[in-house]
């Protein structure tokens, strides 16, 4: 009789080892970014969708910055550990809107971040100005860590 059991265990490994190394990225929770704006993503549904709220740390207006919702989906999947994702982000304190889209990855630290690319939409009074309405860029969050009281 031929002894398998050794080649056996060594498939096991091969098959199982990476589902045990490999850390799942989720959107839920506390993020800052390269700039120091936070946002709260609250729990994805089954359908992928979330809510949450964003702090920009930044801005072009000269209006006090205030909480914003935002509102998003993540690409859901079985069998991606880092899935894609999109948000939209309606400010509260000025005439504008950015959309964010994006991936969640783990680091070789194990650690979760966001890289992302926005298009940030502004009011414009004519058509003329429209030349001017749009900016883009992109922003890498990190998952905030929780303080200590």
């Amino acid at each position: 009789m031929v002894q398998v059991t050794p080649f056996l265990l060594l498939l096991c490994l091969a098959l199982v080892a990476p589902g045990l190394s490999s850390t799942k990225c989720v959107l839920t929770g506390k993020w800052i970014n390269d700039l120091g704006s936070t946002m709260v993503i609250d729990a994805v549904d089954n359908a992928g969708n979330f809510n949450g709220v964003y702090h920009t740390a930044v801005t072009a207006t000269s209006n006090k910055i205030l909480k914003s919702p935002l509102k998003g989906s993540q690409h859901l999947t079985n069998t991606k550990s880092e899935p894609t994702f999109g948000f939209t982000v309606n400010w509260t304190f000025s005439d504008s809107v950015t959309v964010f889209t994006g991936q969640c990855f783990v680091d070789k630290n194990g650690k979760e971040v966001l890289k992302t690319m926005w298009l940030l939409r502004s009011h414009v009074d004519t058509i003329g100005d429209d030349w001017k309405a749009t900016r883009v860029g992109i922003n890498v969050f990190r998952r905030m860590q929780h303080q200590k009281e």
